[in-house]
């Protein structure tokens, strides 16, 4: 345990193209638009989490699990191409466990942590990592998880949800980099492509690994954890929506 957090406190620190995107990578205007895009989500998010503490504040111990989960996994920067970094999201348990508008809240937390204390993201870039990370990538996960679970293999359900939210964060991150910085030939479609093709010989194989053990964990969470589980109706019927 020591050993990870002098890593994610010094190991981590290294400013590289990561996709948290840097502090000052993006044009003005942009940085401000996806702060005005995510602010409202983020918003009725704390409406939902304030809702579940209310209603449930047993779960308490399991948003922390969540948001921890969140925060280690997003933390842990694998070396990519061209200086730059590929890492896991951590996003899809808390997403299939809370919903995505509660894990908004818990992402944008860990979002704003990981800039202040490990130089990974920024500020002025928050809206734009909150809106693949905390908001595109939890949506995914839980319209995964509710399509699949309808087949009856909850652990496939999780798996995928996972895996293709983590996808899903980077595709978004790669659209906002090609919006932001378009080729000078080919413009935003020539841009996409590269963006997606620096990360993509790490990420997949990332997703994946992600999955797997997301799936480990909510293992452990049914073993450990089934009141707390059936406190959120997750048994038969998948996650529920907190509004």
């Amino acid at each position: 345990m020591a050993g990870l957090t002098c890593y994610l406190l010094l190991g981590s620190a290294t400013p590289a193209a990561a996709m948290h995107i840097a502090e000052g990578f993006l044009p003005v205007k942009w940085a401000l638009f996806w702060w005005a895009v995510s602010l409202p989500f983020f918003v009725v998010g704390l409406r939902s989490l304030t809702r579940i503490t209310k209603e449930h504040p047993e779960l308490k111990l399991l948003l922390a699990l969540a948001g921890a989960f969140t925060f280690v996994l997003s933390a842990l920067k694998i070396p990519s191409v061209t200086g730059s970094c590929s890492h896991p999201t951590g996003t899809g348990l808390g997403a299939v466990l809370f919903g995505p508008l509660t894990m908004t809240v818990l992402g944008t937390l860990v979002l704003i942590f990981q800039a202040i204390l490990l130089a990974h993201g920024g500020v002025t870039t928050l809206g734009a990592n909150v809106f693949s990370m905390a908001i595109v990538g939890p949506l995914v996960a839980f319209g995964v998880y509710g399509t699949v679970i309808r087949t009856g293999n909850q652990k496939l359900a999780v798996f995928l949800a996972a895996m293709i939210g983590n996808l899903l964060t980077y595709l978004t991150t790669a659209v906002q980099l090609a919006l932001a910085f378009p080729a000078v030939q080919g413009g935003f479609l020539a841009s996409f492509a590269k963006f997606v093709g620096i990360f993509a010989i790490t990420q997949f194989p990332l997703a994946i690994s992600e999955g797997l053990l997301t799936v480990l964990v909510w293992g452990w969470l049914q073993k450990y954890g089934q009141q707390e589980l059936q406190a959120l109706n997750i048994f038969g019927t998948g996650a529920i929506t907190h509004e």
